[in-house]
């Protein structure tokens, strides 16, 4: 692995993408934020040497460099999920590829259901704790040592400083910002009734499919984190109607405006 990134490195740079400083994960129906950017280069995933290509629909596939708030940043304009058939390092790759470029930080999204009631759609949530019920990890294979520790600590999986900050912004700009604890399930299905029970049970906030496996090789590269879900549905068991993942993209749209605000405001001062 450690060749593989070194040519997709290699092969980024030859194509402009030169001492990025932070990085940003996008997820589902949160693609606007490349409108902020000032382009100095871009290439789909399909063009880039041992990167993953991205198989839903709504996930664009492009990676892209550019000026953000006086930064260089790296986005990820559509990411990879387990649901997809990748295998967890495949998932993450990207995440150690963009560290090898030179990011210092990595900024993260997606869009999540509620499973606290007293979030709403539309709303935004911090995370400040996570639960991996997607049945495996990110180091779990062979030679990981020698890209890192294997038994990395995890207490602290969120940065406190970037989160802290982030809650300063929100509150600055009248942004409502939960707190919670993010879930994440394989999928592609969404959850039953019973499961949206059980993960009020064992103190999820939030559930979606993606999100853990990128903190997890952020943490195992040192690399502060922070990330945001955008509440897209209402996981009332007691209340649980259908939903389509149109509805899904078009919720996490309408409340994309004020996760750009927070992402650049934190931008300028990390």
């Amino acid at each position: 692995m450690i060749n593989k990134i070194q040519e997709t490195s290699n092969y980024l740079k030859d194509k402009g993408f030169n001492a990025p400083e932070i990085g940003v994960i996008l997820g589902t129906g949160l693609s606007n934020f490349p409108s902020e950017i000032e382009v100095l280069a871009e290439v789909s995933y399909n063009e880039i040497p041992h990167f993953p290509t991205a198989t839903v629909e709504f996930h664009k596939g492009k990676l892209i460099f550019g000026n953000l708030e006086g930064k260089k940043v790296i986005v990820m304009q559509g990411r990879f999920h387990l649901y997809e058939g990748y295998a967890p390092e495949e998932v993450t790759y990207p995440v150690r590829v963009m560290k090898e470029l030179g990011i210092r930080k990595l900024l993260v999204s997606n869009a999540a259901g509620a499973t606290n009631l007293d979030f709403k759609n539309g709303e935004l949530m911090l995370i400040v704790d996570h639960i991996n019920l997607l049945g495996g990890s990110p180091l779990a294979f062979k030679g990981v040592e020698k890209l890192g520790e294997r038994f990395i600590d995890m207490c602290d999986p969120y940065d406190l400083e970037m989160n802290s900050a982030l809650e300063k912004i929100a509150k600055e700009h009248s942004i409502k910002l939960n707190k919670g604890v993010y879930a994440s399930v394989l999928g592609p299905q969404l959850e039953t009734r019973a499961e949206y029970r059980y993960l009020r049970i064992i103190g999820a906030d939030a559930v979606g499919m993606s999100t853990i496996p990128e903190v997890i090789v952020a943490k195992h590269l040192n690399l502060p984190v922070s990330a945001i879900s955008v509440i897209t549905d209402e996981g009332n068991p007691d209340d649980l109607k259908p939903v389509d993942i149109s509805e899904i993209i078009a919720m996490a749209e309408k409340a994309e405006p004020d996760m750009i605000l927070l992402f650049k405001e934190l931008i300028k001062i990390i």
